[in-house]
C-alpha cells in the first residue's frame, strides 16, 4: 500500500491559488483513474481536476470556497503496491463558466421540461382503487415524484393527507386537493420553509466581487428614453418569413448593429478606462459584451468587431455564444476585451432598468420590454410598439449631454430601418 498526493497543479497565468467550487469526491470514496476529483475556480475559469491514479481517497485539503495554493496538496490517495511519485499535474483544459442579461430574446435558461412517469400497471387496464387517504397513518409510505414532493413542501401540503386513486401522489391529486380546500392549505397557519444558508463560492462570488467593486469605484448615471419599435419589428417579422437557413431573428440584431451606426459620433462611449494609470482608451472597433444569464450565473461573452457584421451574422453569433455560455463549454477569449455591453431579459424585462457597468468599459445598454400603447398621432388614438433603452453611463468619462445626444442618435436608426439597414 501507498499513499499518491495529488498536487494542484500550476494553471497558469500567474495564478497562485485556486478556489474549490465542488467535490465530486469524499473521504472513503473508492475511485477510477482519471476521475473526476474537484472543480477549481481561478478568476473567471473554472479548471475539472482528475486523478491519475486509482485508490482510496484519505484526505481532501479542504471545504468548498477554501483557497487552495498552486502546489500544494489538493488530495491524498492510498493506492495499491508502492504509490507513484507524485507529479506536477499539467494544467487540464478550463471550461469557462458564464453572464446574457439576455444575449438573445429569451436569455432565460431554459426550464426543464418534467417528464412524466408511467408505471408498468398502468400500461394495461385494472379497476381503478378506492380514493385512500391517511397512507402513512397505516405505516405505509406516501408513494410521489420528486417533483411532487418539492411542489407539495411548496405549497405546505401533508401528502399523507391527499387523496389519490393510483399507487402514488400525482400532480392532479394535488390540484385536487387545492380545489377542495379553496386555493388554501395553511389552516390556521403552515410551518414556514426552514432558513437555508448558501456559501458564496465560484461564479456567485466573482459576480459579487465585480459588482461591489463597479458600484463602489464607478459614479454610475442612468438616461431611460422611449423608442418606437412598430416600423423595426415589421422589417423583423418580414425578414423572418423569408429567412431560408438563417437564424431566426430577434431584435437585439438589430440594436446592435444601430449601436455600431451610431457609436463612431459618440468615441467617449465605446471606451475603457484604466483608473489607476488615468488612461482613457476610445476604441475603433466595437467588442460587444452581451450579459447572458446561466445556471451558475450572469456571464458576459463578447461578440468581436461587431461593427462589421450584418444583422443575421450578429443573430448567430449571439445564439452560438449563449448555448455555450449556458452549457459551460465557452472559451476565455470569449469573455474578453469587451467595449461596451448590452443586456437584455426580452420579455420578461421591466419597463425600466439601471444597468450596472463592467470595468474597464464607460457604458452598458439595456434592453426593456416591448409593449403595444395607445398613441395620439394626428388627433387619432393609434396602437405603437414601445420600447425603453437604459442607458448607464461612468460620469467620470461621459457628460449627461453626450449620453442624451446619443440616445437620440441611437433613436435615427432604430425607428428608420431602411437606413438602419442601408450600408
Amino acid at each position: 500500500m501507498g499513499t499518491y498526493k495529488f498536487k494542484l497543479p500550476d494553471i497558469g497565468e500567474g495564478i497562485a491559488e485556486a478556489e474549490i467550487v465542488e467535490w465530486h469526491v469524499a473521504v472513503g470514496d473508492m475511485i477510477e483513474e482519471d476521475a473526476h476529483l474537484a472543480d477549481m475556480m481561478t478568476d473567471k475559469a473554472t479548471v475539472e481536476m482528475e486523478s491519475p491514479v486509482a485508490g482510496k481517497v484519505v484526505s481532501l485539503a479542504g471545504e468548498v470556497g477554501d483557497m487552495i495554493a498552486i502546489g500544494s496538496v489538493l488530495v491524498e490517495i492510498e493506492t495499491e503496491g508502492d504509490a507513484p511519485a507524485a507529479e506536477e499535474a499539467s494544467a487540464p483544459a478550463a471550461e469557462e463558466e458564464m453572464p446574457l442579461g439576455d444575449g438573445a430574446e429569451d436569455p432565460t435558461p431554459a426550464q426543464e421540461e418534467e417528464i412524466p412517469v408511467v408505471d408498468q400497471a398502468e400500461t394495461a387496464p385494472a379497476p381503478a382503487p378506492e380514493p385512500e387517504t391517511h397512507a402513512e397513518a397505516r405505516g405505509e409510505k406516501v408513494l410521489a415524484s420528486p417533483t411532487v414532493r418539492q411542489r407539495a413542501r411548496d405549497l405546505g401540503i401533508d401528502l399523507s393527507q391527499v387523496k389519490t386513486t393510483s399507487d402514488r401522489v400525482r400532480h392532479s391529486d394535488l390540484d385536487a386537493y387545492l380545489l377542495y380546500n379553496g386555493g388554501s392549505v395553511s389552516h390556521g397557519g403552515g410551518a414556514p420553509r426552514a432558513d437555508e444558508t448558501i456559501k458564496v463560492v465560484g461564479m456567485r462570488r466573482k459576480i459579487a466581487e465585480n459588482m461591489q467593486a463597479a458600484k463602489r469605484k464607478i459614479p454610475h448615471f442612468t438616461l431611460v428614453d422611449e423608442f418606437d419599435m412598430t416600423a423595426l419589428e415589421e422589417t423583423r417579422a418580414m425578414m423572418n418569413k423569408d429567412r431560408g437557413n438563417q437564424p431566426k431573428l430577434t431584435v437585439l440584431p438589430f440594436l446592435i448593429t444601430a449601436m455600431a451606426k451610431a457609436l463612431p459620433d459618440f468615441p467617449m462611449l465605446n471606451a475603457t478606462y484604466d483608473d489607476e494609470a488615468n488612461v482613457i482608451t476610445r476604441h475603433g472597433a466595437m467588442h460587444l459584451g452581451m450579459a447572458a444569464q446561466t445556471d451558475a450565473g450572469l456571464m458576459v461573452p463578447v461578440i468581436k468587431d461587431a461593427h462589421g457584421k450584418s444583422v443575421w451574422q450578429l443573430a448567430s453569433d449571439i445564439n452560438r455564444l449563449a448555448e455555450q455560455a449556458r452549457s459551460g463549454k465557452i472559451d476565455r477569449a470569449d469573455l474578453q476585451g469587451a467595449t461596451i455591453s448590452l443586456s437584455s431579459l426580452g420579455p420578461m424585462g421591466g419597463i425600466t432598468s439601471t444597468p450596472v457597468i463592467t470595468p474597464p468599459q464607460v457604458a452598458i445598454i439595456a434592453v426593456n420590454k416591448m409593449q403595444e400603447l395607445p398613441v395620439i398621432e394626428d388627433g387619432e388614438i393609434v396602437a405603437r410598439k414601445k420600447m425603453n433603452l437604459s442607458l448607464s453611463c461612468d460620469h467620470r468619462v461621459v457628460d449627461g449631454w453626450d449620453a442624451a445626444s446619443f440616445l437620440q442618435h441611437l433613436r435615427g436608426f432604430i425607428e428608420n430601418p431602411i437606413r438602419l439597414l442601408s450600408a
